[in-house]
């Protein structure tokens, strides 16, 4: 048994720490809202985020940050990509010395340009820091449907550690050392998501969904491994499996966030969606690197209100017919 804090009582904070306590971990969620927290604690429920779905009665809660974090071996990151490295900050004096950080959002700083671990590491430098990533829906995991995510650590042993010791039920950890190559894929598939759902919001058809993800794929390759990330890395759990499950559902925030953007529907009130952060800051990584992203600086251009949605589906499918794989030669 591992004591776990778990930072974020959203979604998928809530979901992890009820398959961390159905494992035999004692577990103890960090959330802002104390409503929400005595929510958790008194009914055993998160409706704001996964609806009517029990939640173990031992699980708890709490808005106090010193209480949450004393004494525990694991933490994990689950709060807002864009808020982490200020959470880090808020917990460093209540923080054993030993504990492993675990970086669970998905998404890259957009003052930065940092990856998730890069933000921690700069606040929590004395510490041990890994990254889980993967296809996973908070609605499956709180209710026990099997699930398969990566979780990298810089060593390959002690990833391989912590995956046994937090797998069981119906979670299974692979371990990985591709760090970078397991957040990149996490973050850039919510900007590709975001392009494919602006698609299905037009009504353009499965074929086209199919083309974008494919093409949005070969972007998120080419920028992943020019960023330090390893072509296998994204072609497994937390690269192309992740973008899969992210353009398949509307349980996908950045998924239905695109629809909502293609139908020309306010968006103001729809829940966090990571790419919407995520996709300026990348767009710029890639032209540093002289990247060509077309899908994703469309999708760019539609947020920041430079290209209509209509606009954005055409200058995607009328792009100049070329080789599919320039780089090959005969």
């Amino acid at each position: 048994m591992s004591r776990i804090c778990i930072l974020g009582a959203g979604a998928w904070g809530t979901a992890l720490a009820t398959a961390f306590v159905g494992q035999g971990h004692a577990v103890r969620i960090w959330g802002r809202n104390a409503e929400t927290c005595d929510e958790i604690n008194r009914q055993h429920t998160n409706r704001a985020y996964l609806g009517e779905a029990k939640l173990p009665e031992d699980l708890q809660a709490t808005p106090d940050m010193a209480q949450a974090v004393t004494g525990a071996e694991i933490v994990l990151f689950v709060a807002p990509a864009q808020s982490t490295g200020a959470v880090a900050a808020s917990i460093a004096a209540h923080l054993a010395a030993d504990a492993v950080l675990i970086a669970c959002a998905k998404g890259i700083d957009n003052r930065t340009g940092q990856m998730q671990s890069e933000v921690i590491a700069a606040q929590l430098p004395d510490h041990a820091i890994g990254v889980l990533s993967g296809p996973s829906f908070a609605a499956d995991v709180v209710r026990g449907l099997p699930t398969a995510v990566t979780l990298a650590m810089p060593e390959q042993e002690a990833a391989q550690s912590l995956a046994q010791n937090l797998s069981g039920g119906a979670v299974r950890l692979y371990a990985s050392d591709d760090i970078a190559g397991v957040q990149i894929g996490g973050s850039l598939k919510n900007v590709m998501a975001i392009a494919v759902g602006i698609c299905r919001g037009g009504g353009m058809g499965a074929s086209a969904e199919a083309a974008l993800i494919t093409r949005g794929y070969a972007e998120l390759v080419r920028l992943g491994v020019a960023m330090g990330a390893r072509a296998e890395t994204l072609l497994g759990l937390s690269g192309l499996g992740d973008l899969v499950l992210t353009c398949s559902s509307e349980l996908s925030r950045n998924f239905a966030y695109g629809i909502a953007v293609g139908r020309g529907e306010d968006v103001s009130g729809l829940k966090l969606a990571e790419g919407v952060h995520t996709v300026s800051i990348a767009n710029d990584i890639a032209d540093r690197h002289g990247i060509s992203c077309p899908v994703m600086q469309t999708a760019g251009m539609v947020l920041s209100g430079a290209m209509s949605a209509e606009e954005a589906r055409i200058a995607l499918m009328s792009r100049p017919v070329k080789a599919e794989h320039p780089e090959r030669r005969e």
